[in-house]
């Protein structure tokens, strides 16, 4: 049985989490305060620790977080929240947080989390200065969530990292990030597009050259990679990159060395990150792209999902676009924002807002005001029909909602209804009866005719209510 410390000024809160925790075999150990939290640390052994966010008082989650992860012998923590952001979901996983998670929290998910933090050894070792933050990264849909932990585990590594995506999806920014929540962030970002730049002018471009190495070169120049030096060097469209200088580039990564056109090779110490859109291991199978370099690069891969599977974020994109402006989106405008595939992804939405914020005399942006086309193929064909998700009343939105989350879940699971219900978080009779309330029983759905093959017994409680 594991002591798991129970850290929430919310008591409703406690209390539920502490049940549960006692429902799953281990002892609750509930702590008010941040203060309470970290004397009950002194005071005994604690094998893992859930955090809230949000505290009163001088010492917030972030600040509890920082100091247990400096002790010697820290327990894992999982920093909890209703009122997740980008940034603080990067920074809790640099800080050492095992993991960030929403409220309110299924059954389900704090007995996998509990189980993750249990198995896992935490190494000892003080924490760096908590960073500033990364405006430009905006986002809270699950698939940037995984993006925005895997930042915060990786930003103070010196691995590679591959970051992989459709074009317009924002890898800059992902690199910003990286860069902005490193140790290296007072030092430069140097991002190099290898498309841009002709082949004949990208080792000058990277590595720099001397006085009269080739005509023209009058004076000496200093390459992307000494700009970067202590800092972090992009290299975007790495796919698209010759292949004499990936053969170069490769040297520098196992070297790190750089030899300017015509001068010395001097040691460099610059951080590498890498994008592309293109397919690289089919490149590598083409004999397109070296294999070699490949490896090299992809230490860490990080993919970005496309904005047509980040609904959660599109108006809140469309928001942060609008910020300089005293334009602002009214309910129809960003019904159709939602309604769009969006195959130009963020940079298509950037444009289309700002085309907008533009164009529009008035300080509101109609869903006529909008330079987009008709709503997304696959609404049209009679599966899921259109729907103005922010029209009429919240009960009304919330079902709408709610009805598309059952719908997919159930495909997702083949039609199975336990499991189903596992992946939501609910009940299995609670989501019978809305399954019976939406209609969702017609056999057009192929729902399992066994709504409870190879699944266990349904969980004691379907959630735990925010803070």
């Amino acid at each position: 049985m594991a002591t798991i410390l129970i850290v929430d000024d919310d008591p409703a809160l406690r209390e539920g989490l502490a049940e549960t925790v006692a429902d799953l075999g281990h002892r609750p150990l509930p702590a008010a305060s941040g203060s309470e939290a970290l004397a009950r640390l002194q005071a005994g052994p604690v094998d893992a620790v859930l955090l809230d966010l949000r505290m009163p008082g001088d010492l917030d989650g972030m600040s509890v977080l920082e100091r247990i992860c400096a002790l010697p012998d820290r327990p894992p923590v999982t920093v909890l929240t209703a009122f997740a952001s980008p940034a603080n979901t990067i920074e809790a996983m640099r800080l050492g947080a095992h993991d960030h998670l929403t409220k309110p929290i299924g059954r389900a998910d704090l007995a996998s989390v509990l189980d993750a933090m249990l198995k896992t050894v935490r190494p000892a070792g003080a924490v760096p200065d908590a960073a500033a933050g990364h405006p430009g990264l905006v986002g809270s849909s699950e698939g940037m969530r995984r993006v925005q932990k895997m930042i915060g585990l990786v930003a103070d590594t010196a691995s590679t990292v591959l970051i992989q995506g459709e074009t317009g999806t924002g890898k800059e920014e992902v690199a910003r990030a990286l860069h902005a929540f490193s140790r290296r962030r007072a030092r430069p970002f140097v991002p190099v597009n290898c498309a841009a730049i002709p082949g004949d002018q990208l080792e000058s471009e990277l590595f720099g050259h001397v006085r009269g190495a080739f005509g023209g070169a009058t004076g000496d120049r200093a390459g992307a990679f000494h700009l970067a030096e202590g800092g972090t060097l992009f290299l975007d469209e790495i796919g698209d990159m010759p292949a004499a200088m990936q053969a170069k580039i490769l040297r520098v990564i196992q070297d790190c060395v750089v030899t300017p056109l015509g001068g010395r090779s001097a040691r460099v110490d610059a951080r590498l990150l890498a994008a592309t859109h293109r397919d690289l291991p089919a490149l590598v199978a083409e004999g397109r792209f070296r294999a070699d370099l490949y490896y090299r690069l992809n230490v860490v891969p990080l993919a970005l999902p496309p904005l047509r599977e980040r609904l959660a974020d599109i108006v809140p994109l469309a928001e942060h676009f609008l910020a300089r402006s005293s334009k602002r989106l009214d309910r129809g405008a960003a019904s159709r924002l939602l309604a769009h595939d969006w195959p130009g992804n963020v940079r298509e939405l950037r444009n289309v807002v700002e085309r907008a914020a533009v164009l529009v005399r008035g300080g509101v942006i109609a869903a006529a005001d909008l330079d987009l086309p008709s709503d997304r193929p696959e609404r049209r064909n009679g599966d899921s029909p259109p729907a103005d998700w922010l029209s009429g009343d919240l009960p009304s939105a919330v079902a709408r909602l709610e009805r598309a989350m059952i719908v997919a879940a159930l495909r997702e699971t083949d039609g199975n209804r336990a499991g189903a219900a596992r992946r939501l978080g609910i009940q299995r009779q609670l989501l019978y009866a809305k399954i019976e309330r939406y209609g969702l029983g017609a056999p057009g759905l192929d729902l399992s005719a066994d709504p409870t093959c190879d699944v266990g017994n349904p969980d004691a409680s379907s959630s735990l209510g925010p803070e």
